[in-house]
């Protein structure tokens, strides 16, 4: 039975009615049914019945769908359902940058966040043979990209957001490592570095790192440890830049033959190729945890899973109703038909369940679970194919040798072999901020507990701030039984130490085909050496991308914990992707 009143935050019913609720709706219901119908109608046969299944998968908020999905589907909006983008490759000459800064704004006018390769671009001081200008280099233009983003979007409940990625060999890295110690700039980016393994060899041996660009005729090296050391400053003061193993992303892509991925959506969850597209959706534990805070306390783990292939079915859909921004948007995520399907409410799930977020057991049904829903998600995507047809780009041989693919179980791999896959990419895990939010304040992704309580601030329609008191979901729930403290497995990310949070992200990964988002909360005192360590440790467990963030006076936190506990970052609800 429905309930007529799902929401038990203030916070939660805001974020419905300002980001999610379409005219006319009076209660979330409403929002559940308009979409489920609209993203039924991809179906051919029986889309009533689908409807009705759809709005079973979102009632109790067991399916979050990505915020573009609540937020468009079903209405009369020129929008897009898909979160973000990664932008066409931006070719070297004026035309080319301002047609590239173009695109940009029409995917941020229609609701998408956009990823950049600012490699391309030629460093500053270069001259350009055709007409003997020099170069002001890629950090340049990303400060006109980044004027656009606050332009265009500088009212209402939704700002922009946009990733800068630049080759750890690029001769202008440097300015792009430190451009975030000025507090005014780029304030619309986020900004990673693209690491090889070639450049962490360098580091290890502690030998000379070339700097190179095409054309150019003498080329700058300094010490790889020099120029890790800077980054690792930067992200130690500012918390910025964050780094992308993009060897890692590329070995495990599973349309490696066809693609060679230097850049993400803003998030990080979502390596893409040129006009590459999230279709983003998660899954929310803590609806699936049974007899919470009693010995008997499980996750339903064949719930979960017969979730997961309803969902994997709803994604596969979005690509088929929504609009896209650009032609060569449509028909990248048409040739591939990536979705990203993920969880929420892991740590609460796991509060819930007794387990301490750094424990073993944690980690171990953590994996379990991962497993679970990619082996869930590849059997649904297999099912789709018999169905509707593969993805128009397969090649069997050369996806089946790929990285990620070569480690599914062999039932799944057989399959695929007979029948295709629908979806080249099917597993995200994103940061699912804001969406968890509307789940009556579940925990965020696979973060740890920001805090018991503390106060939230969200972005108003007329672009001013409201802050909010809000308490823990886990906590909530253990209050309503009656208890007073908090519950015995009950931590807070501050209280967690910095190696557990990568090794719940290494245990994860390796179920995931796309990418993991997770920001490692650590002390504004964390000595620097340990912090380097997090980095080093991060790409020794093979992971595809590492952020850490320490309080600093350059960048603003979105939560600040009640009682005066120090400040950790989360996501910032406008700039995030749902």
């Amino acid at each position: 039975m429905t309930s007529p009143t799902p929401f038990n935050r203030e916070i939660s019913r805001h974020i419905w009615e300002t980001r999610y609720r379409a005219e006319g709706e009076t209660d979330i219901q409403a929002t559940w049914q308009r979409v489920a119908h609209a993203i039924a109608a991809a179906e051919k046969h029986n889309s009533a019945l689908w409807t009705e299944r759809f709005y079973g998968l979102l009632e109790h908020f067991r399916f979050l769908p990505g915020g573009r999905i609540l937020a468009g589907a079903g209405t009369d909006h020129r929008v897009t359902l898909f979160n973000c983008f990664v932008m066409g490759k931006i070719d070297d000459d004026l035309e080319h940058i301002f047609e590239a800064l173009k695109e940009g704004a029409l995917t941020l006018q229609q609701g998408g966040g956009v990823g950049y390769d600012f490699s391309t671009l030629r460093p500053a001081g270069m001259v350009a043979a055709a007409t003997g200008s020099i170069a002001s280099g890629p950090v340049s233009f990303m400060h006109i990209w980044d004027a656009m983003c606050a332009t265009l979007l500088s009212t209402g409940a939704r700002r922009g957001a946009m990733m800068a990625t630049l080759r750890c060999d690029h001769p202008d890295i440097e300015t792009f490592i430190d451009a975030k110690r000025d507090p005014a700039a780029l304030r619309h980016f986020n900004l990673s570095v693209q690491v090889s393994d070639a450049f962490m060899a360098a580091v290890a041996a502690d030998r000379e790192w070339p700097l190179v660009f095409p054309g150019l005729a003498n080329a700058r090296t300094l010490k790889a440890r020099d120029l890790w050391q800077r980054i690792l400053r930067a992200a130690y003061d500012t918390a910025e830049p964050g780094v992308l193993f993009v060897d890692a992303i590329n070995r495990d892509n599973t349309l490696a033959d066809r693609e060679t991925l230097t850049a993400t959506n803003p998030c990080g969850e979502i390596p893409l190729p040129p006009y590459g597209a999230c279709d983003l959706g998660s899954l929310n534990l803590t609806a699936f945890v049974a007899l919470p805070y009693t010995a008997d306390a499980r996750l339903d783990l064949d719930a979960l899973a017969d979730a997961a292939q309803c969902a994997v079915r709803f994604l596969d859909n979005v690509i088929d109703v929504s609009r896209f921004p650009l032609p060569a948007q449509a028909e990248q995520a048409r040739q591939t038909r990536r979705i990203g399907l993920g969880i929420t409410g892991l740590a609460d799930a796991l509060v819930l369940l007794g387990l301490h977020y750094d424990s073993d057991a944690a980690l171990t049904l953590a994996a379990r679970t991962l497993q679970t829903l990619r082996d869930a998600a590849y059997r649904a995507s297999i099912a789709l194919a018999s169905e509707k047809g593969a993805f128009p780009g397969f090649t069997r041989k050369a996806y089946l040798a790929s990285g990620f693919a070569a480690r599914l179980p062999a039932d799944i791999r057989d399959a695929i072999a007979a029948h295709g896959i629908r979806n080249s990419h099917l597993l995200a895990i994103a940061p699912a901020g804001t969406i968890s939010l509307l789940a009556n304040n579940c925990s965020s992704g696979i973060e740890p507990i920001f805090a018991a309580e503390a106060e939230r601030r969200v972005l108003e329609r007329d672009g001013r701030y409201r802050s909010y008191r809000v308490t823990d979901f886990a906590l909530h729930q253990w209050q309503l039984a009656g208890h007073g403290g908090t519950p015995p497995a009950f931590v807070e990310a501050r209280q967690i130490d910095p190696l557990a949070h990568l090794q719940m992200q290494a245990a994860l990964q390796p179920y995931v085909d796309n990418a993991i988002s997770k920001t490692i909360n650590v002390a504004a005192d964390i000595p620097y050496a340990r912090f380097e360590a997090i980095y080093r440790q991060a790409h020794a467990l093979a992971l595809k991308g590492c952020t850490v963030f320490r309080p600093n006076a350059i960048t603003d936190a979105i939560l600040s914990p009640s009682l005066a506990s120090p400040q950790v970052r989360c996501c910032s609800l406008e700039r995030e992707a749902d």
